[in-house]
């Protein structure tokens, strides 16, 4: 009878922790026997744990050396945590979801029209939307209408794009391992992970769109190759512009005034880091958006919301999060910086996905991603390439991700 692939890999760690711990101890080491019993202290532990760090990437963290204090232990733990082929050969995939921007006229209609179970997904988004938009998402989108680009449609229509991919992933046998959304994504995040209901999210993401449309407007966003921390550096001589998101190591938006962000350019230009204004018509995640929170806060104080029952990754607060999102969450959430890089690289250490989807209508995040995991990070997929995808675009990601027998249904024609 063959080993499993998992116990193979397990034997692997526990050869290679053996030696580890030998050579730091500078005697042999027995597999069952705890690190505290052999005498490992402290430093020792901790350049046992960047010794796994530089062979094998990010699969613990340093805390989990006294977590499973046993050679034995720790290396079943490492091959759990495994992401290679060769582990247990499950798949462990990680669901990121699409902020605001990624919206296109037609979004989705491929799949919309070919793919009976997105189909019945997104029509039960949009009859939850539907009280609050006035009018259906799913004619917006088949229309091709522009208005999709406005925020009191933008931010409703990517919500239930959002959550129909997703649920349509999971009705395929793909169930997420944690969850992580990008601006308007984190409340299809939410809804995924069980912290929001269909109905209490529809209501949070139209309102919240159409207290933002109205606002006055005279903010916008620019988007640079910028460090966080040389961006802070221009930020104190323009208290109208703060750090929008931190999507990545030099990848900062700036958001605010926007006489403040063209004098920021400026400077830019001048050290040579580029800088591209984006096409939007606010100031999001600014303190520029203070004024809906009033409106805001009544409305959603008054909606239930729960702790995830799934892991969920805050951008708000750079990392895990087991908090209830309660209404003072989603207000924080609209003026707050989107901790985007925080939160990804946290999720990718502590989770270990073996894939992590995209979840929206084009990839924006996937790159990001990429190259936070490296050559030896998980695999990243986007479940929407752009305005051609299709149904046959998803089962080639379902595919992928070893989701069969296939539960989406191609409707004929």
């Amino acid at each position: 009878m063959s080993v499993p692939p998992r116990r193979v890999r397990e034997q692997a760690y526990a050869d290679w922790l053996t030696e580890r711990l030998a050579h730091y101890l500078g005697r042999p080491v027995e597999e069952a026997v705890s690190f505290a019993e052999h005498g490992l202290d402290s430093v020792a532990a901790l350049s046992l744990y960047g010794d796994i760090e530089e062979k094998y990437g990010p699969l613990i963290d340093p805390t989990d050396v006294w977590a499973y204090p046993t050679v034995r232990a720790l290396a079943r733990y490492l091959a759990l945590r495994d992401p290679r082929p060769g582990g247990d050969g499950r798949v462990r995939a990680a669901f990121v979801f699409t902020g605001q921007g990624s919206q296109h006229p037609g979004m989705t209609a491929g799949l919309y029209l070919h793919s009976t179970g997105y189909r019945a997904h997104l029509d039960a988004a949009a009859d939850a939307l539907l009280p609050y938009t006035g009018l259906s998402v799913v004619d917006l989108i088949l229309s091709g209408d522009a208005r999709i680009h406005q925020t009191a449609f933008a931010q409703p229509a990517l919500f239930a794009v959002e959550y129909a991919l997703a649920r349509t992933l999971e009705e395929s046998g793909v169930c997420p391992v944690a969850v992580l959304g990008h601006g308007i994504g984190e409340f299809a995040a939410a809804t995924v992970a069980g912290a929001l209901t269909l109905e209490s999210a529809a209501q949070l993401v139209s309102l919240r769109g159409a207290f933002m449309q109205y606002l006055p407007s005279g903010g916008g966003m620019t988007a640079t190759c910028a460090p966080a921390y040389e961006a802070a550096e221009l930020l104190s001589c323009e208290p109208g512009v703060s750090i929008g998101a931190v999507n990545a190591a030099k990848a900062t938006v700036l958001s605010g005034e926007i006489a403040g962000l063209e004098r920021i350019q400026e400077k830019l230009a001048a050290r040579g880091i580029a800088a591209t204004p984006l096409k939007v018509t606010h100031a999001f995640h600014s303190p520029l958006m203070a004024p809906v929170l009033p409106r805001f806060e009544q409305v959603a104080r008054r909606l239930p919301g729960g702790a995830p029952r799934v892991p969920f990754y805050s951008t708000v607060r750079g990392g895990y999060t087991g908090e209830p999102l309660y209404s003072p969450y989603w207000s924080l959430q609209i003026t707050s910086t989107v901790r985007f890089a925080d939160a990804a690289r946290q999720l990718l250490a502590q989770q270990a996905p073996t894939h992590v989807v995209e979840i929206g209508p084009k990839a924006v995040l996937t790159p990001f991603v990429r190259r936070m995991g490296g050559s030896r990070g998980p695999v990243c997929l986007a479940m929407c390439r752009g305005p051609e995808s299709n149904a046959v675009d998803l089962a080639g990601v379902l595919s992928e991700l070893d989701a069969g027998p296939l539960s989406l249904s191609l409707a004929e024609g």
